[in-house]
């Protein structure tokens, strides 16, 4: 599952980056307002990479993660109402 966040979040900033090079150096040469059009997409880009790379899937267990804190994760097992190996 982490490794197909990686991958998307990767994608997306392969795709910002050549939107942002062919914007101007090659779409500038016929229009400079489709090249500008295209960095407002680019970087619309990196925060929506951002939230599909730290998305949590239905798998992700991320809430049952012990804390550290063996007294904070001992009250929370007690409310849970289950025992964890020491």
């Amino acid at each position: 599952m982490y490794a197909q966040r990686r991958h998307r979040y990767f994608v997306l900033m392969g795709t910002c980056l050549a939107l942002f090079v062919l914007a101007w150096a090659v779409v500038r040469h016929w229009s400079v307002p489709a090249a500008v059009a295209m960095c407002v997409v680019a970087m619309v880009i990196p925060p929506l990479a951002a939230v599909v790379a730290n998305r949590r899937g239905p798998d992700d267990r991320w809430w049952d993660d012990p804390s550290g804190d063996p007294q904070s994760d001992e009250w929370w097992d007690e409310l849970d109402g289950k025992k964890r190996p020491r």
